[in-house]
């Protein structure tokens, strides 16, 4: 029998699932992530800069530091949650930190992997065939800015791919391609989508540099004005 996935927390239930200190996994562990993350990850490597957006108390930091990947930084909205992470692994040499991943406060270009395991789903609300303005906009504009050229947004969810196609979809900014997750037999679809970033991607509402950094999500006629100037 197949079993739907409870939804992604509350900030409420995401501090006392912080405060518990153990770990859960909402979509899937580590074990079962690995064949596609190693499809799609880089070499272990410090150079390597891993952004986990809405970490909540998932194993998966500390799963890719004991493969090599040193250079990681994980947000999540729950001071509880991020306080307790970076206690339960403070042996780690990572980064933890309260962060809203709408408003992520990290350099432009900084990442090259970000990874969603579920967090996404949590913001998205009214009906998918027909998803409110505010979803269309804010899905994937969070981690479009500080994706380096190159780099990739990998985001597991169990939500179709005929409803998030058109919400991730984002034409001069990334290529989108997702596939099916291996799972035992009759266990419920999970699906890997990976988002590569162009490497000169230049669309109104996504500027970077010095410049315009006050204008990341402006949009419209003055941003391609700016761009013109530059």
């Amino acid at each position: 029998m197949r079993t739907i996935p409870k939804a992604p927390l509350c900030l409420g239930e995401r501090d006392e699932a912080g405060r518990a200190l153990g770990s859960f996994e909402w979509f899937r562990d580590f074990g079962k992530l690995r064949a596609f993350l190693a499809k799609h990850l880089p070499s272990p490597s410090n150079e390597c800069h891993i952004l986990h957006l809405g970490c909540g108390n998932s194993t998966l930091t500390a799963d890719l530091y004991n493969l090599g990947y040193t250079n990681q930084t994980s947000v999540d909205f729950s001071p509880v949650v991020i306080e307790a992470m970076a206690a339960k692994y403070s042996d780690l040499n990572t980064e933890w930190r309260v962060m809203d991943i709408r408003q992520l406060e990290l350099p432009d270009r900084s990442v090259n992997v970000a990874i969603d395991k579920g967090t996404m789903d949590a913001m998205i609300h009214g009906s998918l065939w027909d998803p409110p303005e505010d979803v269309r906009r804010n899905v994937g504009q969070y981690v479009a800015r500080v994706l380096e050229p190159g780099g990739e947004w990998l985001y597991i969810t169990y939500r179709q791919p005929h409803f998030m196609k058109p919400l991730l979809a984002r034409e001069g900014v990334w290529d989108l391609s997702v596939e099916v997750l291996d799972d035992d037999a009759g266990a419920f679809e999970y699906f890997g989508f990976k988002m590569t970033k162009h490497q000169d991607p230049v669309v109104p509402g996504m500027v970077y540099g010095e410049k315009e950094a006050d204008l990341h999500m402006a949009g419209g006629p003055k941003v391609l004005e700016m761009l013109v100037q530059a």
